[in-house]
């Protein structure tokens, strides 16, 4: 690339432009997806230029790129849509750090820490460095900058801009609709939009620069000849083995002492907990959090010990093993406390985003924890980082898959024809819920079998989501590059039910908007409880 510079200046610059094109004054839509692979694929032509290979580890990075991609613009729920975002972000800046090394499986998180810095510094100077580099190598090897001779350009651009002038104006009164579209022309370059032009140069320059420093540094800078830690720890070992293993003991006993009055009283039955003046739901409620807190420090405590703990003999060695062995098999028996509780609280009242994420959350960190026994028996806790990535990964992925706020309706409707209820149903809750929501309401409305109850609960809500949908998107033209699939897919939804829909009217008079029904029945439009 410093024998021929201007291949990536060009190329960051058509990339920097590509941006503006697809996100000026457009909605998030398609237009993520399109302009990450767009970067990819032009990373992929600078690179392969010069002979640089990915190795094939990295490889297998691009098929979880391309599934965070388009969950950006096939999901609408925003948990989902942000750990989309944040994961395809976050898989090509592991792709860019590790491009000719491939060695990301066998990172600690102080290699994903120090690949990272130096990732913004090469983003932050490398451009400035090479530009420099590739004008030093020019004028060593005696290569002389084009010299071209502008000025019959300038004078031809002269005698051509009236006559082009003339001619468009007579084309113009000709044809009423080229007439149109050169006014149209001649406003885009009225001085009123100069700033605007000028910011968006700027940003189309910052983003050609990032970009440049992005593609320079996975040419350079990706090898990964030497791991973090890899001849000797990053902390040196200073904790002994006595102390390390009183700290491990101690949380072990506490840990065994709530374990035994958990089986005791919460898997021993909902008898037993009314015994001490709960019911299953606020015994559910009452913990769940801390639970799922203590799991999760106790866990980081567990790895700290393990990076700074001195093991000099093997009997040593297999005695702190088999404490973290016992404190991790606990915080498993904790978590399916957690989960039971989780469950408990869903009978009760229903799903909410908040219980389903924890939900799915509490599998992948039981998961891990698995792992992890298994990784202090093989003695891989260099592996730990990777596996913590895996369990990462699965969880972003798990929301897709799930569609958490069609799951959310599913489960609601189905707890209510089961009877398991202790509330109502509550579906003004339903209107809070994104797009992806439409679909299975219409699949339940037009569902035969649906008691009537529930029927005009469900028509209530669609009817409120429809009249909220309209005040958001009111005379709003979405452009291709913010095309979504989860959009589109609810206006179907929504266009197939309009009869029934236009039935009911929306009472906006006073807050909160009401559903009125055909006979009479009120609805509030808005939840009467949050998570």
């Amino acid at each position: 690339m410093k024998t021929n510079p201007n291949k990536l200046w060009i190329l960051v610059l058509v990339l920097g432009w590509l941006f503006d094109f697809l996100f000026w004054k457009n909605a998030p839509g398609i237009n993520f997806a399109i302009f990450w692979t767009a970067c990819l694929i032009g990373g992929f032509f600078l690179l392969f230029g010069e002979g640089l290979r990915p190795h094939r580890n990295t490889l297998f990075l691009i098929p979880l790129f391309g599934f965070f991609a388009a969950v950006t613009f096939i999901r609408a729920e925003p948990m989902t849509t942000f750990l989309a975002y944040t994961f395809t972000m976050f898989t090509l800046t592991i792709f860019t750090v590790t491009y000719l090394g491939g060695r990301w499986i066998q990172y600690t998180f102080a290699d994903f820490v120090t690949r990272m810095l130096s990732l913004v510094g090469s983003i932050l100077l490398r451009p400035i460095g090479f530009a420099a580099e590739a004008r030093k190598i020019r004028s060593e090897a005696g290569v002389q900058g084009s010299k071209y001779n502008f000025m019959p350009i300038l004078r031809g651009l002269v005698i051509a801009v009236p006559i082009v002038m003339i001619f468009a104006s007579l084309l113009a009164s000709a044809d009423v609709v080229f007439n149109q579209r050169l006014e149209d022309f001649i406003e885009a370059f009225r001085l009123e939009n100069l700033p605007e032009y000028i910011f968006r140069m700027i940003y189309i320059l910052i983003i050609g620069y990032a970009l440049a420093g992005i593609f320079l540094h996975a040419s350079t800078e990706s090898k990964d000849e030497k791991l973090t830690g890899g001849e000797k720890p990053v902390v040196p070992l200073f904790l002994g083995f006595i102390e390390s293993s009183i700290v491990l003991g101690s949380v072990v006993a506490l840990f065994a002492a709530f374990v035994v009055i958990q089986f005791q009283y919460f898997f021993g039955g909902e008898t037993n907990i009314n015994v001490e003046g709960y019911t299953y739901a606020e015994y559910a409620r009452k913990g769940f959090g801390e639970l799922v807190a203590v799991a999760f420090f106790a866990l980081m405590m567990l790895l700290t010990l393990s990076g700074v703990t001195k093991r000099e003999t093997e009997s040593q060695r297999k005695i702190y093993s088999g404490l973290g062995i016992a404190l991790v098999a606990l915080l498993l028996v904790m978590l399916v406390s957690a989960y039971q509780r989780l469950n408990l609280y869903e009978a009760a009242y229903g799903f909410s985003r908040l219980r389903t994420y924890t939900h799915v959350f509490l599998i992948w960190i039981g998961l891990l924890l698995i792992t992890t026994i298994g990784l202090e028996i093989l003695r891989k806790e260099r592996m730990f980082a990777f596996a913590m990535l895996i369990a990462s990964f699965g969880f972003a992925a798990s929301l897709p898959i799930l569609n958490v706020d069609a799951f959310i309706v599913d489960q609601n409707i189905r707890r209510e024809l089961n009877g398991t209820a202790v509330e109502d149903l509550d579906s003004p809750y339903f209107t809070q819920l994104s797009d992806d929501a439409i679909p299975p309401l219409v699949k339940a409305l037009q569902t035969p079998s649906l008691p009537d109850s529930v029927h005009e609960k469900v028509t209530a809500a669609l009817a409120c989501i429809r009249h909220q949908r309209d005040l958001r998107l009111n005379d709003r033209e979405y452009s291709w590059q913010a095309f979504h699939f989860s959009r589109i897919n609810a206006d179907r939804a929504l266009e197939s039910v309009k009869s029934e829909m236009d039935a009911i009217v929306i009472d906006a008079s006073e807050y909160p908007t009401k559903a009125v029904m055909p006979g009479g029945e009120e609805y509030y439009c808005s939840p009467y409880y949050y998570d």
